[in-house]
């Protein structure tokens, strides 16, 4: 059983969550809290599997919240909620250490879907998603060093390979398929660059990887699940 929290000031949204959820057989909502402040914690007290977390509140937004979250080390997944796809908020939300973003929108089954997937550890960001906000953040936000970080340099050169298909979006699979190496082998690739790098999951090696030059805000290639 998926333990949840769900933070977000609208006492209809947190209703409605808690509805469509608690009809799912592995799911359960064990709390709510209506701003950042009270949805840190709640989540320290309950310890959930993931925390749903809603961006623009008051006392303590959902970046800030979800900073401390991490930090603190608690042992959740912070899936953002939001309104707006590209909202600016998400991508530090995401550099903040959340496993992912959905918009409030979403279908149920899609919410449920990711909820799964977060708690297994996997990060949730869908190919046209990666690119649509990672090349945003990335042309938004000033350089993060004046060159590459020096931790590239661990890197196998089918590492760095891995790491760019990554960073465009693609699956463990797809990937896979990709090189022409078994999904096994994929995943442990990336294990490894996550490891030698030093980063929580996917997300933080795709916002990595355009910082630091592997693939390039707005490039194509015939890697890209959009190519052509």
């Amino acid at each position: 059983m998926t333990s949840l929290v769900i933070v977000d000031d609208q006492g209809m949204v947190r209703a409605g969550f808690r509805s469509l959820l608690d009809s799912e057989p592995d799911l359960e909502v064990v709390g709510e809290a209506s701003d950042g402040e009270q949805g840190v914690s709640v989540v320290r007290r309950l310890r959930p599997d993931v925390t749903l977390m809603d961006i623009r509140m008051p006392v303590l937004d959902g970046l800030a919240a979800t900073r401390q979250i991490v930090e603190a080390g608690l042992p959740t997944k912070v899936l953002v909620l939001t309104t707006f796809d590209l909202d600016e908020y998400v991508f530090e939300a995401l550099r903040a250490g959340a496993s992912g973003f959905l918009l409030k929108d979403a279908p149920a089954e899609e919410l449920a879907a990711a909820i799964r997937t977060v708690a297994a550890g996997d990060s949730l960001l869908a190919p046209g998603v990666t690119r649509r906000v990672i090349d945003a953040f990335v042309r938004r936000a000033a350089p993060a060093t004046p060159g590459p970080d020096a931790r590239l340099s661990l890197l196998t050169p089918r590492e760095v390979e891995v790491l760019g298909l990554l960073a465009r979006g693609l699956s463990n699979l797809d990937i896979a398929e990709r090189l022409f190496v078994s999904e096994g082998t994929t995943k442990t690739h990336v294990s490894n660059v996550l490891a030698k790098l030093g980063l929580r999951d996917r997300v933080q090696a795709v916002i990595f990887a355009y910082e630091n030059g592997v693939v390039v805000a707005g490039e194509r290639t015939a890697a890209d699940p959009s190519y052509g």
